[in-house]
């Protein structure tokens, strides 16, 4: 590894009890246990920490709408996520629960400690506080001085006696941090985002609350009983109490952290509250801190309203585990969003892993058994394709700072360069011509350059598809081990005499789309037999109702007509230019021909819902949609009662 270190800690975040497990949360902790399978595998100490944060208000909450203790709530939900991460071989070392009483104990040692350093203090808070966020945000944050700026949801002025973290000290140590450690933050465009964040100052962080009770209460010395500690100080000591930090400390000889991969969505509270929190710890700095995309589904942002969130299992039972993991590592750069589809799913399985790569292991047994009766010598490789051998071993030479910068994707592509330099061989030098020429020795020496190639991209693969491996590994007769990575990867050599055993067809042909239905959170299909559980109420499933949060997904704003003409050739629609407060108008069609003309229209408002993904009409781009109500008077279009400025959001 980079780094020179003997000893590699890999950690995901601990995922939220709020749901159940869905692509996101599967794509960081499969990232985590490939870079942690393929330390091990190259002969490095390695600990792979995942768990679940279970305090907090709003899972406090949760439980309470589903007649549940909290812990009775986080029991089930972190058994899930453990369950998923089971089934998945994630070869995690340990599981932790912020709701076990080691990590407990770790956390209120911390917080006597950052209080006798004199970084904590108490006072009283006033602000505005999103529940489903677990977080503050000053007024100015705000959209239309109430809504949430990160999930758009209501927040609720929150004022409480509380103990504060000394952030605002900690500004200038972070801007030195951020400076001489170049990858301290990865992707480097993430690391700017967080750099202008600091620049632009920081207050000081309130890490105490007294309106709810479900969370980890200060240390007995403290005497405060009513207080328990801001969620995100809980969780993001979960890093050092999983190796003992305020315990045993047994394990504490693998931190810090040589990486922390996160969603985007978390980097801050990564990159600036958990290096503040450290610091005032005298505790060192994680190596990485790496951030990646999130992932839409068919284009589309996923919601359970809209049926549309990926089960990461059932596309797993349906698909393969081991496809499943190669499409997430390969499919998109780290650090951008991803796009789900079956279809590209079923695109990099038919194409990368069965024409490029099961098709060659067939091409290996095939010919190794026609022409040699399955026995393989790698005694003239080098006499006859020393070239290839040398195109391969230079790739080789830098796929290792490809998982350390965590560019996943591009290693995988130049392993693929690797497979395309063997079928090219085969390609170039035709064995059944040289079988036919009577050329033995050289045939045997293609057999036996493409047998090793195959064997070398088999401990690459191993940390990516490690149930696929097996079967190649078994037909090679390769010992998957750190003993033979060194010698046929990092020293280059090359099989003894070895025999080739038959196996099955490693990726069968797929041509038809094995999920028809939309792939649904289980979470989204309990919901109503949960509901039908609390005071025995009787749910109507019929009846349209939905969630608060439901409704909070679609944005509606004042907009302003500035511009309208008709659409030739339709008999319906008119081209608006609607202002929406954005700094440019945006173009609406509106099927209100018939009920409006356009200079009518010119300077008056209407209710515009501004969040839908654009649509063509006639060719037309559509930016949003106008609302209206009609009856057998007619059409009226939704107005605001008074002139309001234009973007005004409605709530």
């Amino acid at each position: 590894m980079q780094e020179n270190c003997k000893n590699v800690y890999i950690t995901t975040p601990i995922y939220y009890v709020n749901d159940i497990a869905h692509i996101g949360h599967a794509y960081t902790t499969i990232i985590a246990d490939m870079i942690a399978r393929y330390s091990r595998l190259t002969g490095l100490n390695t600990f792979l920490l995942t768990g679940t944060d279970e305090h907090g208000q709003k899972i406090a909450q949760s439980a309470e709408a589903r007649g549940k203790t909290p812990k009775e709530y986080a029991d089930e939900i972190s058994g899930k996520f453990r369950a998923l991460w089971d089934d998945f071989d994630i070869s995690y070392d340990k599981f932790i629960r912020t709701t076990d009483e080691e990590h407990k104990v770790g956390v209120q040692k911390a917080f006597e400690e950052m209080y006798k350093k004199g970084d904590i203090y108490k006072g009283e808070y006033e602000g505005y506080y999103c529940v489903p966020c677990e977080t503050f945000f000053p007024e100015s944050q705000l959209v239309d001085e109430q809504f949430c700026p990160e999930c758009g949801r209501a927040t609720v002025v929150v004022k409480e006696e509380s103990y504060f973290f000394k952030l605002s000290d900690y500004e200038d140590k972070l801007l030195k941090w951020y400076e001489e450690n170049e990858n301290c933050i990865l992707p480097r465009a993430k690391k700017n985002e967080i750099v202008n964040f600091v620049k632009n100052g920081l207050k000081d962080l309130s890490i105490s609350r007294t309106s709810f009770d479900w969370g980890v209460k200060l240390p007995v010395s403290m005497n405060e009983p009513k207080h328990v500690m801001y969620v995100w100080l809980d969780a993001l000591l979960n890093y050092t109490t999983a190796l003992g930090y305020g315990s045993d400390e047994k394990n504490m000889n693998f931190w810090p952290a040589n990486i922390h991969l996160v969603g985007k969505d978390i980097l801050r509270f990564h990159a600036i509250y958990w290096p503040a929190f450290l610091m005032s710890l005298g505790l060192p700095l994680p190596k990485h801190i790496a951030a990646h995309g999130w992932w839409t589904r068919d284009g589309e942002k996923m919601s359970k309203s809209k049926g549309n969130v990926v089960n990461p299992k059932e596309v797993a039972d349906a698909y393969g585990l081991d496809a499943f993991r190669y499409f997430l590592l390969r499919e998109v750069p780290f650090g951008q969003d991803g796009d789900f589809s079956q279809k590209a799913l079923m695109d990099r399985i038919n194409s990368d892993l069965g024409n490029d790569l099961g098709n060659l292991l067939n091409r290996i047994m095939g010919m190794s058994g026609k022409y040699f009766d399955y026995k393989v010598s790698s005694q003239n490789v080098e006499k006859f394709h020393k070239k290839e051998l040398d195109e391969v071993n230079h790739i080789i030479d830098s796929l290792e700072s490809y998982i350390f910068n965590m560019q996943i994707n591009r290693y995988l592509e130049e392993i693929w360069k690797i497979l395309t330099i063997a079928n090219k061989a085969i390609n170039d030098y035709e064995p059944w011509n040289l079988i036919k020429d009577g050329k033995n020795d050289e045939a045997m020496a293609l057999v036996a350059l493409i047998t090793n190639i195959m064997a070398k991209v088999a401990l690459l693969l191993d940390s990516v598809m490690p149930h696929k491996i097996k079967d190649i590994s078994k037909c090679l007769n390769l010992e998957i081990s750190t003993s033979n990575y060194n010698k046929f990867i990092k020293n280059k050599e090359l099989l003894s005499d070895t025999i080739i055993t038959k196996v099955e067809q490693l990726f069968p042909r797929i041509e038809d789309i094995l999920l028809e239905q939309p792939v649904v959170s289980d979470i989204s299909k309990s919901e109503i037999e949960t509901k039908k559980d609390l005071k025995n109420e009787e749910i109507v499933e019929d009846d349209n109702l939905i969630t608060i949060d439901k409704f909070f997904e679609t944005t509606i704003k004042i907009g302003t007509i500035v511009e309208a003409v008709e659409v030739p050739k339709s008999s319906k629609l008119l081209k608006l230019q609607v202002d929406l407060g954005e700094g440019r108008n945006r173009q609406i069609l509106a099927g209100i021909k018939e009920f409006y003309k356009p200079e009518d229209l010119i300077e008056t408002q209407a209710c515009v819902v501004a969040n839908l993904k654009p649509a063509k009409l006639m060719g037309m781009i559509s930016e949003g949609m106008l609302m209206a109500a009609k009856d057998e008077n007619g059409l009226s279009l939704i107005r605001p009662e008074k002139p309001k400025k234009s973007g005004t959001k409605i709530s």
